[in-house]
């Protein structure tokens, strides 16, 4: 019977590698976005990441219509700690963001360019 090294659990099971992080991510803080442009390929989604310690509700352009990457508006209202994707970015266009509670708030504003 084999010994376990010291710090191993007793489980038996295989430890399982973390899923890949999403390479094309946007974080905010209290700072703001970061990065406030990204450019990605056709059929990408990109991962909102809010690490503020408030919430955020993340939508397309212009303000108040949310008309211009539909895609971005399935985001919404993220949480302290929480992260969603968007929707599949297949058209080649560029794409504002913002916050909807904030959409004046240049540090909350960005753009993904999709080609």
């Amino acid at each position: 019977m084999l010994a376990l090294a010291a710090g191993c659990g007793g489980s038996g099971a295989a430890p399982t590698a973390p899923a890949p992080a999403n390479p094309f991510r946007i974080t905010i803080s209290q700072a703001g976005v970061t990065p406030s442009e990204i450019v990605v390929p056709p059929g990408t989604r990109v991962l909102f990441v809010n690490q503020d310690s408030r919430a955020h509700e993340m939508t397309s352009d212009p303000h108040p219509g949310h008309f211009e990457c539909p895609e971005i508006n399935s985001v919404g209202l993220l949480t302290p700690g929480q992260s969603r994707e968007t929707g599949n970015l297949v058209d080649v266009q560029t794409c504002g963001f913002h916050d909807h509670a904030n959409p004046a708030d240049s540090r909350l504003r960005g753009r993904i360019i999709i080609r």
